[in-house]
């Protein structure tokens, strides 16, 4: 069923996502600071807005893909914002990464003026925002969440009802913790195979059907052995998750040792001007002190 949606912030990931919307059947309007990625939009048929408010007066169901925190709190709570025009009964979906107490605090102003509010954080990358099979982690109330699965299913493949608000941008975190973790784990793997001098295409092969085998590794080591660090999703994107990570560990009572390490290797990274290649490129801070380059034969 074809519904009035509006959509803000198209960037790597947001861009490919309304545009699936589009493909859909729904009537979009959106709205970003880059005027570029809005004009794609409108060559493919949908509307653009020049604010937030004007967004959420023309559509029943809002969604938001934004860098962080700050930005989803201006765009829901400010002066031209999201719920300075949203009609009563229109749903916010924030598919952004922040933090759970922002989160559960949106989602508190949305109810006093009679707006749903889920947060439904992505986990994929640019490769499944692009052909529409992203996993979508969802927080918030399951009647709000039924009146908009058949829309997220438009985005993604896996979508699930986490628990309450905040329950998705929680589980978002947790994916990060893995995600990130599982490439530094890799990255020192696969400096320790090149400086010992072994072909690393073969020994990926040899290694990716058995236990240490995962996606990551999959999505990650060819382009690796390519040196192509084009970002499917920023260190500085995911340096600001991690960070928000281990806000939300520390607030609750919770050490993470391994997060902390990988949160210096990020900071390192942004000193060494890499932060914001794809985060496939942690592989870089473990090549730098081996004094060894990972790449495929003949690359």
């Amino acid at each position: 069923m074809s519904r009035d949606i509006g959509f803000i912030g198209l960037g790597i990931m947001g861009k490919p996502m309304a545009l699936n919307l589009m493909k859909a059947g729904h009537t979009l309007t959106v709205n970003d600071l880059n005027l570029d990625a809005v004009k794609a939009l409108q060559d493919a048929g949908a509307n653009s807005a020049q604010s937030a408010k004007e967004v959420a007066e023309q559509s029943d169901v809002i969604f938001t893909m934004l860098p962080a925190s700050k930005h989803v709190q201006a765009v829901v709570l400010g002066e031209n914002g999201i719920l300075a025009g949203a009609k009563e009964g229109s749903i916010i979906v924030d598919m952004s990464s922040i933090t759970p107490t922002v989160s559960k605090s949106l989602a508190e102003e949305a109810a006093k003026v009679g707006v749903g509010f889920l947060d439904a954080p992505v986990s994929g990358g640019e490769p499944k925002a692009i052909d529409g099979t992203l996993a979508i982690m969802v927080g918030g109330k399951e009647d709000i969440f039924d009146s908009v699965k058949p829309i997220l299913h438009d985005m993604g493949k896996d979508v699930t009802l986490v628990g309450d608000n905040g329950c998705g941008v929680t589980a978002k975190l947790a994916n990060q913790i893995i995600v990130n973790l599982n490439i530094a784990a890799m990255s020192e793997a696969l400096v320790l195979a090149a400086k010992a001098g072994i072909d690393i295409e073969k020994m990926y092969q040899a290694i990716r059907g058995g236990l240490a085998g995962s996606a990551v590794l999959d999505a990650k080591v060819p382009l690796i052995l390519e040196r192509n660090f084009a970002p499917g999703g920023t260190m500085a994107i995911n340096m600001k998750d991690i960070t928000n990570v281990m806000d939300t560990a520390h607030e609750i009572g919770v050490p993470l040792p391994l997060s902390s390490n990988l949160l210096e290797i990020f900071h390192a990274l942004e000193v060494d001007g890499k932060i914001m290649n794809d985060h496939g490129g942690i592989v870089q801070y473990y090549e730098k002190l081996a004094n060894v380059e990972v790449r495929g034969v003949n690359k």
